[in-house]
């Protein structure tokens, strides 16, 4: 698509001026060592997203505000609540770890155990960090794409409420509302959210709506048991139903169907935290359970599969300060995961597998602007024994606006229960394996108006597990490459006006044998988005996002292009009193008919309106 690619150059020619990197590097992160930990020491590329930018951009699914940050694209099998995968440069969706509130969400029953990002809606977040490049010495397996760090409402002391309800196109419905409160003894927050849809169709052909509903609800309380001593409980529910496309009968093409599915999903924390000797010595012990039901319906509503994923996790980590130029960082964890499934044609059971992994990491800080971060991890796996994982990171203050970067890291995730003992699997499969590099520089000038920030990044990976439609299993890619920069920017000139924006280029290489330097399917090469927000005096504000998507292949074979496009939308927010104000956008303005996955449906042009209160 010409038009996208010569936007995709200009966008990366203003780069310097207008991108997305956060001027504060002052902000505190925990996505990079599993502790808090100021910006300005981390090795690492990671990109934050408050509640305050969530609202500003009135996002909904929180998948649509991420695939506008630097490195990350995102897809989806159609309308909202279809099946949605986040890439980050150029990974599979199934090695991005996604923890909400601290508690891994990955589904064991999903092919490669991979979380559906249709499931999490924005209405309950406060923050969101993305690490981008692998950490699987403090997250373990998985982790060997990049980590998404959600954190829902927390308690805090005092009273602060919230809420919202929009509706728009296609029948929308959304409406969300959050308390949080608490005292010196005990904290709590609570949401709850709604959202319904009549939706588009999922098949790019098809005539008929397919709709979707979801009920969520998260809450967490926190009770000082006695000093230094506090217990620590989280949960997560939602329950959706979304309907499907599929290949009926004679032709067996795809297009409209009755089909629908039926997700619950259940995350649960409790634990207890410790501190000791002053504050130098913090312990975190705790339990943690991801249970999800998924069930598939054929059009006569009888039961066209069902799947059962449970995943318990037993954890100890450590934070110790030995000095002020160390801190080390260690655990250890225990992960029992479970599947149980019935597809419908005869493919069924139940299997289990156990994880149990230690780990340790040294930050040390030599000097004032140096950070120095290494770390190692033992993972024992019951069916493919023992694997050691390193990483090592280094951020240097060059100067007060200055921050130079670079990191090394290995990843190691081995094939879930699915993709070894399905009716698709094939037990013969070995444990994927990556190595990553990258460097770069964050740079703030003009008392922090203006944040400009540059990354390369490469990425190497053993047996990468994919699906072989020629022979209907899965199989193990002798490699994969990934390699690129991300440039990235913030400006602000005046209070009132903000703009960001950031482009990406990745190239994701199969170097397997039969397809040796074709692109890996659905990894578009360009990206871009560029959001400028404006709130004049009188408290009116307004915006607009252009995302920018390059070409991409839907097939490995790299046979079945799929067309770049860009998008536009603008938003706007007045308040009506101190407390309430009244929103509304127009996503796709310019009604851009484009596909992400061959096939599948995409919104049109849409239009949508609420109201919001908070105090």
């Amino acid at each position: 698509m010409n038009f996208c690619k010569l936007s995709l150059f200009a966008t990366a020619a203003l780069a310097p001026l207008v991108a997305h990197a956060d001027p504060d590097d002052d902000r505190i992160v925990v996505v990079a060592s599993g502790v808090a930990q100021r910006a300005d020491t981390v090795g690492r590329s990671i990109t934050t997203i408050d509640r305050d930018e969530i609202e500003q951009r009135q996002t909904v699914a929180l998948s649509d505000l991420l695939a506008t940050t630097p490195g990350v694209t995102a897809v989806r099998n159609g309308g909202l609540g279809t099946a949605t995968a986040l890439s980050i440069r150029g990974a599979q969706s199934d090695q991005t770890l996604v923890l909400i509130d601290g508690i891994r969400v990955a589904d064991p029953s999903a092919t490669g155990g991979a979380y559906n990002f249709a499931s999490l809606l924005a209405g309950s977040v406060e923050r969101v960090e993305v690490l981008r490049g692998p950490n699987s010495v403090i997250w373990g397996s998985q982790a060997i794409g990049g980590v998404v760090n959600v954190t829902t409402l927390q308690g805090a002391q005092g009273l602060h409420v919230r809420g919202n309800a929009e509706g728009g196109s296609f029948g929308t419905f959304n409406g969300n509302a959050a308390i949080a409160g608490g005292n010196d003894r005990i904290t709590a927050g609570l949401t709850a959210g709604y959202l319904t849809t009549d939706g588009i169709s999922a098949a790019a052909n098809g005539k008929e709506a397919d709709g979707y509903r979801q009920v969520g609800a998260t809450g967490n309380v926190e009770v000082q048991l006695a000093p230094g001593l506090a217990l620590d409980l989280r949960g997560y529910y939602a329950d959706s139903k979304v309907d499907l496309d599929g290949y009926a009968p004679p032709t067996y093409a795809f297009g409209d169907t009755g089909e629908y599915a039926k997700t619950q999903e259940l995350y649960g924390y409790a634990g207890l935290k410790n501190e000791a000797f002053g504050g130098k010595l913090h312990n975190r012990l705790g339990f943690t359970l991801s249970d999800i039901h998924r069930d598939g319906y054929n059009e006569d509503s009888s039961i066209a599969y069902r799947y059962r994923g449970r995943a318990e996790r037993y954890t100890y980590q450590g934070d110790a300060t030995l000095a002020e130029q160390l801190r080390l960082v260690f655990g250890a964890e225990h992960e029992q995961s479970r599947i149980r499934y019935d597809e419908g044609f005869g493919s069924g059971g139940r299997y289990s597998v156990g994880i149990t992994s230690v780990y340790g990491q040294a930050i040390v800080t030599p000097v004032a602007p140096v950070t120095l971060t290494g770390g190692v991890r033992h993972d024992d796996h019951d069916t493919f024994g023992g694997h050691w994982t390193w990483n090592a990171d280094l951020a240097v203050r060059a100067t007060a606006g200055t921050v130079l970067h670079a990191s090394f890291g290995e990843g190691f995730k081995a094939p879930t229960l699915y993709q070894l003992y399905s009716a698709y699997g094939d037990r013969a499969l070995r444990p994927e394996t990556t190595r990553s590099y990258e460097a770069g520089v964050r740079q703030t000038l003009a008392g922090g108006k203006v944040a400009l920030g540059a990354t390369w990044f490469h990425r190497d990976s053993d047996n990468q597990i994919d699906y072989n439609f020629d022979t209907s299993t899965y199989y193990n890619l002798n490699k994969t490459r990934a390699q690129g920069v991300e440039l990235e920017a913030l400006l602000q000139p005046v209070q009132a006006l903000t703009v960001r924006a950031n482009v990406t280029h990745v190239f994701s290489e199969n170097r397997s044998a039969d397809y040796r330097g074709n692109d890996l399917p659905r990894r578009p090469r360009d990206t871009a988005n560029v959001s400028a927000d404006y709130r004049f005096p009188f408290g009116l504000a307004i915006g607009g996002t252009v995302t920018m998507v390059g070409d991409s292949f839907n097939d490995v074979g790299n046979r079945t292009p799929i067309d770049g496009y860009a998008l536009a939308g603008v938003r706007a927010e007045m308040p009506v009193t101190k407390l309430l104000s009244v929103y509304g956008r127009v996503d796709n303005i310019g009604d851009v008919r484009y596909q992400q996955i061959t096939g599948y449906g995409t919104y049109g042009r849409a239009a949508f309106g609420g109201v919001r209160v908070r105090f």
